[in-house]
């Protein structure tokens, strides 16, 4: 009893002095330096267009110490309309500058998603040696074939820059791969691959990935198809990527194939697949048999990586929204956003290979760390934490506890709900008292799920990035991922921990950090 009763003043203790501390913190408050990016739900961290439409990102690559973001885009409207390619540049991942819309429709038709690469040693001749050119390749998507009930409306065509990326030329014999009548033929992956000296191009078929090979990125040739008989077949395949990856640890090299599919996702509508395996320059083959997600929340889709990017890991950004919904968020001059940029790493674990994501580092940058704290609760407790503003913050801490639930809330009584089910391996997030949740029938509706059967047996790591409108959330270092967009009434303000276990919740290093807007 008297044990106890220590523990408890303890912990108040501890409690009130981070309260103090954090609310002494700085606010992290736009600043009236940008007419923008200061709407209702308006990411302050994360990418998103000045205005109007945006789903996938597109033609991701790397050159001259820039970034390029390139992204599906309808200029006209925040709801889907006749694609375009949108572009920003940045130099760290994080403040971007945004730039003319590179690719308009053609007569060939829309300009759907695809993929760019620098062409070092000039092999399509549109640069030179001395200036060789980035090559976009992309899917065209022909309305008047796709409205006649033809199967062959979607193609893929190709653009070259010689300023690295600011302006755009079409190749006048577009386009470079025909379609023999494939309903769904899209969204081509280029890389190039050292031990054939070629180009290799994925792209998706309707129910499978196929491989093209190309000595210029203008005469293809199909290699070889893999999927049909493989993953998740819920929805239709989009989106591909493959990537050859060093095992952590090891200098053991697989190939990593993404693909998204919609709808078919593990919590409903859209999401993104792996299949880890071999690749010899024409064909990929696994023996992985479950179906393995690299994201179990409902709003990472359509993401790829960066082609030459100087980082040892490769980089990975994804649409976060949802077909399920997208069109209807509640928000006025834009709509949809980007997840934050996040290195991949492939582990090994207990005999099974595991596609691990988690936020570059770059990101500690913006982030203003304050002193943490141990927290203790006992068996069956409750505690609450308040702070001014948690809208945008990182929340992150170590533990060992299986049994634990965490509540973000508000005066308005808006609640998002984050559990550990021990006994059952999972991790649960409930937004369906989070804020607004009636623009669409199904988006509150429920709870999201992820399995979560590989966690160490010890301490782990749980990070939480908040913005004005989502949360990720990085489970042990990027093992088990959930990303989640939300729109609370206000911003939260409160932690409530609950321990649901029979021992003392423990956890160490307890930190509520400010985040600072790339947008000031």
């Amino acid at each position: 009893m008297v044990y106890r009763l220590l523990a408890i003043i303890f912990l108040l203790t501890v409690l009130v002095g981070c309260k103090q501390k954090v609310q002494n913190a700085p606010n992290v408050i736009v600043s009236g330096k940008t007419e923008h990016y200061q709407e209702p739900y308006r990411p302050q961290y994360h990418f998103s267009p000045k205005e109007k439409w945006m789903n996938d990102p597109n033609g991701l690559v790397y050159y001259k110490g820039v970034y390029h973001l390139f992204y599906q885009f309808y200029p006209d409207d925040i709801v889907w309309g006749p694609m375009h390619w949108g572009h920003a540049v940045s130099k760290d991942l994080l403040h971007w500058e945004h730039k003319p819309i590179a690719l308009y429709p053609d007569e060939h038709g829309l300009i759907f998603s695809g993929s760019a690469v620098v062409d070092e040693n000039n092999s399509s001749g549109f640069g030179t040696e001395e200036n060789p050119p980035l090559v976009a390749i992309y899917t065209y998507h022909l309305m008047e074939g796709e409205k006649a009930g033809r199967n062959d409306f979607q193609t893929q065509g190709i653009a070259y820059s010689l300023d690295n990326g600011d302006t755009w030329t079409k190749y006048v014999d577009n386009p470079v791969i025909g379609n023999e009548g494939i309903k769904d033929f899209r969204d081509p992956k280029v890389m190039w691959h050292k031990e054939s000296e070629k180009w290799i191009l994925t792209l998706v078929a309707g129910d499978h990935a196929r491989f093209y090979s190309s000595k210029n990125l203008k005469e293809w040739t199909l290699l070889s198809e893999f999927g049909k008989d493989k993953g998740a077949h819920g929805g239709v395949w989009e989106c591909p990527d493959l990537i050859p990856m060093t095992v952590e640890g090891t200098d053991g090299i697989k190939w990593v194939l993404l693909i998204s599919v919609n709808p078919g996702a593990p919590n409903g509508g859209s999401g993104t697949q792996y299949f880890v395996g071999d690749f010899d320059g024409d064909t990929f083959t696994t023996n992985q048999t479950e179906t393995k997600w690299i994201d179990f929340g409902t709003d990472n889709y359509a993401g790829v990586t960066y082609n030459n990017a100087p980082e040892t890991h490769p980089i990975f950004i994804g649409w976060m929204s949802n077909w399920t919904y997208a069109r209807d968020t509640p928000t006025e001059k834009w709509r949809s956003a980007m997840t934050t940029p996040r290195k991949l790493m492939l582990n090994k674990t207990d005999g099974d290979y595991q596609l691990f994501n988690y936020p570059i580092d770059g990101i500690d940058k913006i982030i203003s760390e304050e002193e943490g704290f141990d927290v203790g609760i006992a068996a069956n407790a409750t505690e609450t934490m308040a702070f001014k503003n948690l809208n945008p913050s990182e929340i992150r801490f170590t533990t060992s506890s299986k049994d634990f639930q965490l509540k973000l809330s508000n005066s308005t009584k808006d609640e998002l709900v984050l559990t550990v089910m021990g006994e059952d391996k999972t991790f649960i997030l409930d937004r369906s008292r989070s804020g607004k949740v009636d623009f669409q029938e199904d988006f509150g509706k429920g709870v999201q799920q992820m399995p979560m059967p590989l966690l160490p047996e010890g301490e782990y790591e749980v990070r939480l990035l908040l913005d004005w409108s989502s949360i990720e959330i990085f489970i042990n270092g990027g093992q088990y991922v959930m990303t989640s967009q939300i729109f609370p009434n206000g911003n939260y303000t409160d932690i409530t921990i609950k321990n649901l276990g029979e021992d003392n919740f423990q956890c160490r290093d307890f930190q509520v950090n400010g985040i600072k807007s790339v947008w000031e």
